[in-house]
């Protein structure tokens, strides 16, 4: 998301929270480290995104590893945050949630919809994986699927 952010030229004027129950994986995020194994996986997904330049100008692979450009972090806050007991902690226009809900009940599910629903904006988007959809939710008559494909919704009321 801070690549295609920066190459529209908007990744100075917003703040991103990336947020995981996992310290750990928190810590990595930050330091921007990912094994270079999965740069196929990487790749694909910036250009199928929209990507407009080299994906390899982002990064500088050393000893197994991709080392990410500092850069794409600076706006962005590391934050911990358990979909399962937290609560919401700010207003987002754009909430992301891919393939977690998948592993969660269905009731889990719905108070994680619930939550979303309380942090994003009316007319804010919520982004899902694949294989997860809003609409066996309580709160489907609030929002209007706007790629159904890709899973993403736009919050009406």
């Amino acid at each position: 998301m801070a690549i295609l952010l920066k190459e529209e030229g908007l990744l100075d004027r917003v703040r991103i929270y990336a947020t995981d129950v996992n310290q750990k994986v928190l810590r990595q995020a930050k330091e921007g480290i990912f094994p270079a194994s999965n740069i196929a996986a990487y790749t694909a997904g910036y250009y199928a995104s929209g990507g407009k330049r080299e994906f390899s100008e982002y990064f500088v692979s050393n000893y197994g590893s991709l080392k990410f450009d500092s850069s794409l972090v600076q706006n962005v806050v590391f934050y911990p945050h358990n979909l399962a007991t937290d609560s919401s902690f700010n207003e987002f226009h754009l909430i992301l949630s891919r393939n977690v809900l998948i592993y969660f009940t269905h009731a889990l599910q719905e108070r994680v919809f619930k939550l979303f629903d309380e942090s994003l904006v009316n007319l804010g988007y919520l982004g899902l994986g694949k294989k997860e959809t809003l609409y066996l939710s309580e709160l489907n008559s609030s929002y209007q699927s706007t790629d159904k494909n890709n899973r993403i919704y736009r919050k009406t009321r």
